[in-house]
């Protein structure tokens, strides 16, 4: 019983040092077993592995790829056009033993360590490529082989760590934020320049339009008046023609005819005062009892001699005079009224 009692305690920390040997290698880590601080072994392959209880140590690192976001940094292409960078690395621990010394640490310690001192190793190939190439290219799709190029600068450094860099990709390309202004307004002034090259075309073409529409108006309204003076000429040719052949048929009474006219035209109502000669024509047929003009009436008479008068016959049953009824004449324009005549 008594030595039951002894072997108890003794199995059981016989089974915790056992224990205590032995440790499991996920397949998404790597492990370094440390004898005083110092590697006595690198186990990278998953399973069961065995070590010295208390006196050797067991160190883990994860062996997935792991993703590393570089800070903005601000680089000069050859344009000296300055540009706002911001990028970001794929990578893996390749080599425990080398990344536990440049370390000097282990677990996500270590991975900050390794991150901070790729930040630095990325930054500086990134301002080098970059720094020798144009901003068109950086914002072109030659960026991918500037990638290219900024992580294969990249490697040899990476690799001092430990670390196998995988990819280096650029996500933004900025300006910076005191050259945005300038940048919005140089971008709002060529807007603007295109715009007014724009209105100076549409104006020019709208001129063209404009001078054509007047030149056809121009040539319209020209014909139509030279079909309005042929028109005009030809109804002219006409009435006087007219007014020729009716003072041909009978003189006199054109004359009275065109008299009577021109005392309508004159003498109307509130004109009715005229300042004449007291020897003018306009009046003649006015002084006159025969309905002829004054000085026809008076050589009449001056030619007629006096007989004197005789016997009465016999009375015959007279007969009425033909009357030849005038021919209808047209109404005269005020071009025909008596030049005498003088309105007030």
């Amino acid at each position: 019983m008594r030595k039951a009692t002894y072997l108890l305690p003794v199995a059981v920390i016989a089974a915790a040092i056992a224990l205590s040997a032995v440790f499991i290698v996920d397949e998404r880590e790597k492990a370094l077993v440390l004898q005083f601080g110092r590697v006595v072994a690198v186990k990278d392959a998953p399973g069961l592995s065995f070590k010295i209880p208390l006196i050797q140590d067991v160190v883990k690192y994860d062996d997935r790829i792991l993703s590393r976001d570089v800070d903005p940094l601000e680089v000069t292409p050859l344009d000296d056009r300055r540009l706002v960078v911001d990028a970001f690395a794929r990578y893996r621990i390749e080599d425990v033993n080398k990344f536990r010394e440049a370390t000097g640490a282990g677990g996500d310690l270590a991975i900050e360590v390794a991150g901070q001192r790729l930040d630095s190793i990325l930054r500086s190939q990134t301002r080098e490529i970059l720094g020798s190439v144009s901003s068109n290219d950086i914002l072109s799709s030659d960026r991918a082989a500037l990638m290219l190029r900024i992580r294969n600068g990249a490697l040899g450094d990476a690799s001092e760590l430990g670390l196998e860099l995988i990819d280096v990709r650029l996500k933004r390309t900025d300006l910076p934020a005191e050259n945005l202004d300038a940048t919005f307004e140089r971008m709002r002034a060529e807007r603007e320049r295109e715009a007014t090259d724009e209105r100076a075309r549409g104006n020019e073409a709208a001129q063209r339009v404009r001078a054509q529409a007047d030149r056809t108006v121009v040539e319209l309204t020209s014909d139509a008046q030279r079909q309005a003076e042929i028109i005009r000429g030809e109804a002219d040719a006409r009435r006087n023609n007219i007014f020729a052949q009716a003072f041909g048929a009978d003189q006199e009474f054109f004359e009275f005819y065109r008299s009577l006219t021109a005392y309508q035209r004159a003498l109307q109502s509130g004109n009715s005062t005229l300042v004449l000669s007291p020897d003018s024509d306009f009046f003649n047929y006015l002084k006159s009892d025969t309905g002829k003009r004054v000085d026809d009436a008076a050589a009449l008479s001056a030619e007629t001699p006096v007989e004197a008068p005789a016997a009465a016959p016999e009375e015959a049953p007279a007969e009425e005079p033909a009357v030849e009824e005038p021919a209808e004449l047209p109404e005269p324009s005020t071009e025909d009224a008596p030049e005498e005549a003088a309105t007030q």
